[in-house]
């Protein structure tokens, strides 16, 4: 049974990676810890996803998520909607190996990386599951475990 709620959290998450902008159903929130060890949370923007073993998305090398990532990088992302909630708990870390942005980049990323993907500023974040927590209301199931 976990396998089949771990496939589900796995599309849902995969289908939220090909973001354009508009009709997305619900949102997804990643969490830090700050400078002063107080979590923290924004919206984010899954740019490539491998189900629920990893994520990432687009940052930028200077930025407060960053900042954050390089003093700790334990983190949790939740998935949530009127459907399902999927909170994963585990680790980030900051790619800017070139091969890598260019294999992420996204027509949506022209504006804020001056559409240019070598632009040093642009980083990827990658965040890596340990923990999951998986809840589906349709059919009103739960899954928690470890990879």
């Amino acid at each position: 049974m976990h396998q089949d709620i771990i496939a589900r959290a796995g599309d849902v998450i995969n289908s939220r990676s090909d973001y354009i902008g508009e009709g997305m159903d619900g949102y997804v929130v990643l969490s830090l810890i700050d400078e002063n060890g107080y979590p923290t949370s924004s919206t984010v923007t899954i740019s490539k996803a491998d189900g629920v073993n990893w994520m990432t998305f687009i940052g930028d090398i200077d930025g407060n998520k960053e900042k954050r990532i390089r003093k700790c990088s334990k983190a949790s992302v939740c998935l949530a909607s009127n459907n399902y909630n999927i909170t994963l708990v585990g680790t980030m870390e900051i790619l800017t190996d070139p091969a890598v942005k260019k294999e992420h980049w996204q027509k949506v990323f022209q504006e804020a990386y001056n559409a240019n993907y070598d632009n040093p500023q642009y980083c990827i974040l990658r965040f890596n599951t340990e923990h999951y927590n998986l809840f589906f209301a349709d059919n009103d199931i739960e899954a928690r475990g470890t990879l």
